[in-house]
């Protein structure tokens, strides 16, 4: 079974920081392309970042580019997203999920895996 958990949201005041983390069993994760999405209230899905096998690649929607960084560690089998200088705008539950690949951030109809999300509050 193939679970993926994350971790580390709250509740912060604008311009701080936040880590997340996405724990993940189950999964070939060092051949997984890794992904957060973010879903605010009345609002679709959105692509967040994503980041390649090995590292290679990182892609970043414009709204969060400069003030978030994605990153893994293959032997923990975990992701990560540095949350940094927060907007009320970046409130919303954040989701890692697992692709086959990403050139640019993918969109959500060929994720593999999803996990159920964190909830991240930033107050104004």
């Amino acid at each position: 079974q193939v679970l993926l958990a994350e971790s580390g949201g709250g509740l912060v005041q604008a311009g701080g920081s936040l880590r997340l983390s996405c724990t993940t069993s189950g999964l070939a994760f060092a051949a997984k392309a890794m992904v957060w999405f973010r879903q605010a209230p009345g609002k679709e899905r959105e692509g967040v970042s994503c980041i390649s096998q090995g590292s290679r690649a990182a892609y970043y929607a414009d709204s969060v580019r400069g003030r978030f960084t994605i990153s893994r560690h293959d032997a923990k089998n975990t992701l990560y997203l540095q949350m940094d200088s927060l907007k009320p705008e970046d409130t919303a539950i954040y989701i890692c999920a697992a692709a086959a690949g990403c050139a640019g951030i993918p969109p959500s109809e060929v994720i593999n895996y999803w996990g159920q999300g964190t909830q991240v509050t930033v107050s104004s």
